[in-house]
């Protein structure tokens, strides 16, 4: 039987459209609940084809929403669990987010949220002046910093070890994967999607579920993502610094760095145009260098390997916030969509909830804020931005 056959010969119970981290932890999670007849497409020719391994692997419940606090407190308990669960280490390191303001005006937004952190059951995350900044992490060297927040059980994790867990696990309980599948438009009838077309032919289900992410808005169904693309540049290996230290993050420019696999990853987050686009800009990569020298200038003459560099795409909402729950006109179709590059650390959360609202009809935690029908109701998020 071809592939093509396996797929529409039997009809599934849900077709999930993306098999990233996302798709993989929702397949999981409904199998787990007991809706195992589960059909994952992805348009790769391969388990993290997309953006999931591109991710630089931070996990944080450093953030200024309830929303994304709650989504990062329930991803934090099913990570620390996840080795007895699934069998696999999913790389979770509590060496903490550390935090650091330049302004008054971003340190108002750190103690902002901090606050705000504290009333949705984030105790341990601190407010600091920029002695301690400098304790926690003595690489850094900026004479403007005037204080900061560190939250130690913030961290790291491994985003293809967290796919792989879950895809294994789904395949055990009987999700079925299909790659090199390109979903291309859907035939509705009334309120319902009928059919997913795809380059193997008409898919049908009883349910859909869109988490194609940065691609969510490309066959025919209405989803507000676009593509924004992200680079990392990464130095030649060395032990200058150790990977127990935290990742390290200026609050006003958005320049930060950790130490993967004996490298040091530096980021920054410029503006450039939606695209597809994931070639690597090497006149990014001064500007980077700039704010490394200046501010870790124990970096200065580890050089930069650029074969190691490496750009990937957000899916960009928005209001810069996950996009959860059921598509506004039509009944069958779930959208986990727009995380912003916070879809790996968000994952384990994501797959949970969506299962809960497909089998129970609400979810555990409060997603309401994060609705699709929030942007045509005038209530997008309004919140500072932690990256």
């Amino acid at each position: 039987m071809s592939n093509a056959a396996a797929i529409i010969c039997r009809m599934p119970s849900v077709v999930i459209a993306g098999a990233g981290v996302i798709g993989a932890s929702i397949a999981y999670h409904l199998a787990s609940r007991g809706v195992r007849d589960v059909v994952v497409l992805d348009r790769g020719n391969e388990l993290g084809a997309g953006s999931t391994p591109r991710a630089t692997g931070g996990f944080r419940a450093q953030f200024a929403t309830p929303a994304d606090i709650a989504l990062s407190l329930l991803s934090r308990e099913k990570l620390r669990s996840f080795e007895e669960e699934l069998g696999v280490d999913s790389g979770y390191r509590p060496y903490g987010y550390l935090f650091i303001a330049r302004s008054e005006h971003a340190m108002a937004q750190l103690r902002a949220a901090n606050e705000l952190q504290h009333a949705c059951g984030l105790p341990e995350a601190q407010v600091i002046d920029a002695g301690e900044v400098r304790r926690i992490n003595p690489a850094v060297e900026d004479d403007a910093i005037v204080g900061g927040t560190f939250c130690p059980t913030d961290g790291f994790i491994r985003a293809m070890k967290i796919l792989g867990g879950y895809a294994a696990a789904s395949q055990r309980l009987g999700v079925r994967f299909e790659f090199g599948v390109t979903v291309s438009g859907m035939r509705t009838e009334g309120d319902r999607i009928a059919a997913l077309e795809t380059s193997r032919g008409d898919v049908h289900a009883d349910v859909f579920i869109n988490a194609a992410g940065a691609w969510a808005g490309t066959f025919g169904i209405d989803v507000p993502v676009a593509p924004l693309r992200r680079q990392v540049a990464a130095t030649i290996e060395t032990d200058i610094l150790s990977d127990s230290m935290p990742m390290t993050v200026w609050a006003d420019d958005g320049f930060h760095f950790r130490v993967r696999d004996r490298r040091v990853l530096l980021l920054w987050p410029d503006s450039p145009s939606s695209s597809f686009d994931t070639s690597f800009d090497v006149s990014w990569l001064q500007r980077v260098l700039s704010f490394t020298n200046a501010r870790v200038p124990i970096l200065r003459d580890v050089p930069i390997d650029p074969d190691a560099c490496w750009a990937g795409l957000y899916e960009m909402s928005p209001d810069h916030h996950a996009i959860l729950g059921r598509a506004p006109a039509l009944a069958n179709l779930y959208l986990a969509n727009g995380c912003s590059g916070h879809g790996v650390m968000h994952a384990p959360a994501i797959g949970q909830v969506m299962a809960e609202l497909i089998v129970d009809g609400r979810s555990s935690i409060d997603i309401e804020s994060l609705r699709p029908s929030r942007f045509a109701e005038g209530e997008g998020i309004q919140a500072s931005a932690l990256l």
